[in-house]
């Protein structure tokens, strides 16, 4: 800011000083900047309900997952989703003895969809798990 030191005659300055102005003005942007309220967006997300597991869905001696041709999953031929599966399988582990599980995927799946039921049985760490069906591959390879 520009400051004059007047003129030597003796007369009075008449422009006005502007700093303080600006100062208070500063000041109180700052302010008002504090004091407005944090607007938070909530974004609504149907998210799954667990469903109730039956009791009798978990077969404490062998469990078998299966998964057709096109991604539907089954469990004990039963069709679940992955909600579902996760719950057969925490509710298979803690079992005591663990039931076997026995997982049969058709040759024709997608690959994606045969590892993420495989991620999902390895967080579930499920101890017995046997691959059924893999007698079908023998002339592939």
């Amino acid at each position: 800011m520009a400051m004059s030191g007047g003129k030597d005659d003796g007369e009075p300055m008449m422009e006005m000083n502007t700093t303080p102005l600006i100062d208070v003005m500063l000041v109180l942007l700052i302010m008002f900047i504090i004091t407005i309220p944090i607007q938070t967006h909530a974004v609504k997300i149907d998210l799954p309900q667990n469903a109730e597991v039956p009791l009798d869905a978990v077969d404490p001696v062998k469990n078998r997952l299966s998964i057709d041709a096109g991604g539907q999953i089954f469990w004990n031929g039963t069709p679940i989703d992955r909600v579902a599966l996760r719950q057969y399988l925490q509710q298979s582990v803690q079992m005591t003895p663990e039931p076997q599980l026995e997982f049969e995927p058709d040759q024709s799946t997608r690959y994606v969809v045969v590892d993420e039921v495989l991620a999902a049985i390895k967080r579930a760490k499920v101890t017995k798990l046997g691959f059924v069906g893999n007698d079908r591959y023998g002339g592939a390879f």
